[in-house]
């Protein structure tokens, strides 16, 4: 089944890319394919309705060959995704969202790795969301800055979040240190 649907999406391209007036010529009868030239002529917004033809014929493709569970696993979303809130509804809330992650220490002193695991994930979610509403709302000099100190911020939970898993308390303590000192550095810059 796979190869039928390799070999009907590989016809519904070349279907797409011929021309309307351009003939269509068969392929060497040794079996090796050669591409064609390109023409130069397609215009940016031909190349895009040619991509939303393939997308569209490939979902159509996949929906008619595949079992009914899985034809919807390959549709894919391709619109820019806006920040879903403003910089001043992510200022009103960021404190809340860093002390909550601050306060996954409870769980690290505990020695309770799989709720600090959760909450860690809950609270980083929330915070970096914040986060970035904030600094793409700054000015552009201010960014490269913030971003650093955005990544390594939650290049630590990141790691946090392993060392937990692997229970290596020595590696949690030095990841939350980070995270506690990466947090400071950013309020005091966007606060």
């Amino acid at each position: 089944m796979a190869m039928a649907l390799q070999l009907a999406i590989q016809s519904l391209a070349a279907s797409i890319s011929r021309s309307p007036n351009k003939p269509t010529t068969k392929p060497p009868s040794n079996g090796h394919h050669h591409p064609q030239e390109p023409t130069g002529s397609s215009s940016s917004s031909g190349r895009r309705s040619l991509a939303g033809a393939a997308a569209a014929g490939t979902a159509l493709l996949a929906s008619q060959l595949l079992p009914a569970g899985i034809a919807g696993a390959f549709d894919l979303d391709l619109r820019i995704t806006i920040p879903e809130q403003s910089s001043e509804e992510a200022e009103a809330v960021v404190r809340t969202h860093a002390r909550n992650l601050v306060r996954v220490k409870q769980y690290i002193d505990a020695r309770s790795w799989r709720e600090l695991q959760t909450a860690l994930r809950a609270s980083a979610a929330n915070l970096k969301q914040d986060l970035y509403a904030i600094i793409q709302a700054r000015p552009p000099g201010q960014r490269p800055e913030l971003r650093r100190l955005y990544s390594d911020l939650f290049n630590n939970v990141t790691r946090l979040d392993y060392a937990a898993r692997d229970k290596d308390e020595l590696q949690v303590q030095e990841c939350y240190g980070n995270i506690v000192a990466a947090i400071d550095q950013i309020f005091a810059r966007i606060l």
